[in-house]
């Protein structure tokens, strides 16, 4: 029994387009007004398209776009090199007159081609271009007292260092060669300004016209930050020999950021490497001889830019007096202890009981010296005054001597050559 296999399915192509040959008979048959010899073609039937050839017509209708770059949208971060902004214009800020006194100020963008009197070369920072402000300062120099007063009055159009704008600025000032926290002194700290008046005046205690001429002071204006390291702004020095004795100048001068010259660095540490080596501090002393009580009166006042002894910078000095030869308990005396400083105030007096022919064969020992709890003391420096003694100590002695019933007061130098003979470390 054989079967018939059906016919194949037509094939099912994308364009199905009917054949001529099919289609004539058909339109023919139908068309009862057709005639063989004027039959019309039949219309052309749609095109048929897939849904898959119809999507990638759409979807890709010419070459793929390039996927935008980080660097588009910063153009810092571009291969090319871009063009840079036009230099700004290098400002000189005139001459202001401040009672007959005359400072002179400048920008950061100026090169000064020298120096108060350091031999340094002040250099501008990386951004030359950077504004940092101008301060405003006094300075007046009192040699009866040996005190140096510096009022820092305001500081004007100062650079932004926080993020919303504006600064929490102090001035801090340094004397040069040796700058320590022994000469560091230091105003308030204002917030939220760029335009601070302080108008605060800071001392320098035993200053001698020695150290006018061979000193720079420093003015440093810093932005505090509690949650870091403090920030540098700009800073201005002035040479004290230009200061005369008694004369109150004032300043107002741009701050700068000053790169200091090596060789200049080099020949400053020379000069004041035999200072360090025989300086420790300077103690300010006074000496009476009361006639009536025949005794003789020793006065420690202050010590001024000590010697830093501990890990902290600072020290807790302590000073220690004798009269030699030595009498005893009596002829030995001590200070308070100040706790972390290197200018400690003592205002403290001692008495001798001596006749004044036995006063001019003596010799007052006088040491500084650093306490140390459950350790020996650090000796600091020392001084003697007596007849033995030559110099500014001789002539203190002299005058004690010479001039009965009279406070005699003088700043001393601490050495470490002047430590007590018979005296250990307690």
């Amino acid at each position: 029994m054989s079967v018939s296999k059906p016919p194949p399915p037509p094939s099912t192509s994308h364009l199905a387009i009917p054949p001529p040959s099919a289609s004539a008979p058909s339109s023919s048959a139908s068309s009862p007004l057709a005639t063989p010899h004027s039959a019309a073609p039949p219309p052309p039937s749609p095109v048929k398209i897939s849904m898959q050839e119809h999507f990638a017509i759409n979807v890709c209708p010419g070459p793929i776009l390039p996927i935008p770059q980080i660097s588009d949208f910063f153009p810092r971060f571009h291969d090319y090199p871009c063009t840079p902004p036009p230099p700004r214009e290098k400002k000189i800020l005139k001459e202001e007159t401040f009672n007959g006194e005359t400072g002179v100020g400048h920008l950061d963008g100026e090169r000064r081609g020298e120096t108060d009197g350091n031999g340094e070369e002040a250099l501008d920072s990386d951004d030359d271009d950077t504004y940092l402000g101008t301060l405003e300062f006094t300075l007046l120099f009192d040699q009866e007292n040996n005190c140096l007063h510096c009022t820092i009055h305001k500081a004007k159009g100062l650079k932004a260092m926080d993020s919303n704008g504006l600064a929490d600025p102090y001035v801090k000032l340094h004397l040069l060669p040796g700058a320590s926290k022994a000469n560091k002194l230091r105003t308030k700290t204002l917030k939220n300004t760029l335009n601070p008046v302080w108008n605060e005046t800071l001392i320098y205690h035993g200053i001698t016209g020695a150290d006018m001429t061979t000193k720079t002071l420093r003015l440093c204006v810093c932005d505090m930050d509690r949650l870091g390291r403090n920030e540098f702004i700009g800073e201005v020095r002035v040479a004290l020999k230009k200061l005369k004795e008694g004369e109150s100048k004032r300043y107002n001068m741009g701050l700068e950021r000053i790169a200091q010259n090596k060789e200049a660095n080099n020949q400053l540490v020379d000069q004041g490497a035999v200072v360090a080596e025989e300086e420790r501090g300077r103690i300010l002393v006074s000496l009476c001889y009361n006639t009536e009580k025949s005794c003789l009166l020793v006065g420690i006042i202050r010590c001024a830019h000590l010697a830093a002894m501990d890990s902290n910078g600072y020290s807790d000095p302590f000073v220690k007096i004798i009269l030699q030869p030595d009498m005893g308990k009596k002829s030995k005396y001590k200070t308070s202890v100040k706790k972390k400083t290197l200018n400690p105030e003592f205002n403290e007096e001692f008495s001798y009981e001596v006749s004044l022919d036995q006063l001019a064969k003596k010799t007052l020992e006088i040491s500084v010296w650093d306490y140390d709890l459950g350790m020996s003391n650090d000796f600091i420096g020392g001084v003697e005054l007596g007849i033995n003694a030559s110099g500014q100590r001789l002539k203190h002695w002299f005058e004690c001597l010479k001039n009965k019933g009279k406070k005699v007061e003088y700043w001393h130098t601490l050495t470490q050559q002047g430590a007590p003979s018979s005296d250990k470390p307690d």
